[in-house]
């Protein structure tokens, strides 16, 4: 889905015109800020489809910016972020940026994070019926609280129904421990990861035919899961 428009915002002139002189000349349409306080100001006026940021900006921390965006708009945000501790990433996928990576990074994979970004819009501009997710051979019905891989209907308890909707509903998209706890098991903010392990392990039996190679729930060790956005 190319002539999407990407907003930047990062400090560092370098990095931003490597990135300009990349994503243009895969077809991508760019704006710039080197501030959060221009950042939010530009995404308010230049009208973006996807949102790459740093945190570590002059005035105001990136994940501040991310904070302001989500009280209006769930438009995909991507950090670019030197910060390599997983508590970082966690914070910032939290306040509700879609995926993160740091770096340095590689054009390759960006590209491809990015490519995920544009099918996220792309569903919500063609969305299917909001009560029917379909991944591949797998098919929630939300109603019905049903499941189905191919024609075989998948029976789950009711926690790993939860964790699997959380999950489809956001594909794509990393969901961190903290928030899996929060909307799964309903406590505020902290808890027992051993229960997400215990419960993901038993769905991943349920849907995934090979467990050691999943096609639909993969780890982000330390940090959380993240559903396939391969739809059907």
């Amino acid at each position: 889905m190319q002539n999407n428009h990407i907003l930047i915002i990062e400090d560092d002139p370098k990095i931003i015109n490597f990135l300009s002189l990349a994503l243009k000349a895969k077809g991508y349409r760019l704006s710039a800020a080197t501030t959060g306080q221009d950042g939010i100001l530009n995404f308010c006026t230049v009208n973006p489809n996807i949102i790459m940021l740093d945190l570590g900006l002059p005035d105001i921390d990136g994940v501040a910016v991310i904070e302001g965006i989500r009280k209006v708009s769930q438009i995909p945000i991507l950090v670019l972020s030197a910060r390599e501790q997983a508590e970082d990433k966690i914070t910032a996928l939290d306040a509700g940026a879609n995926d993160y990576i740091t770096k340095p990074f590689n054009m390759g994979e960006l590209l491809a994070r990015i490519r995920v970004m544009e099918r996220f819009i792309i569903h919500e501009k063609t969305s299917e019926p909001a009560d029917v997710y379909r991944f591949l051979d797998l098919t929630i019905y939300l109603q019905k609280h049903r499941v189905f891989l191919g024609e075989d209907e998948v029976h789950l308890t009711p926690l790993e129904y939860k964790l699997l909707v959380l999950l489809a509903s956001n594909y794509g998209k990393v969901i961190t421990h903290r928030q899996i706890i929060k909307e799964v098991w309903g406590y505020s903010e902290t808890g027992d990861t051993k229960s997400i392990r215990v419960c993901m392990t038993s769905l991943r039996r349920k849907i995934e035919t090979d467990t050691s190679h999943p096609k639909f729930i993969f780890t982000e060790i330390g940090i959380g899961y993240r559903f396939t956005d391969t739809r059907s």
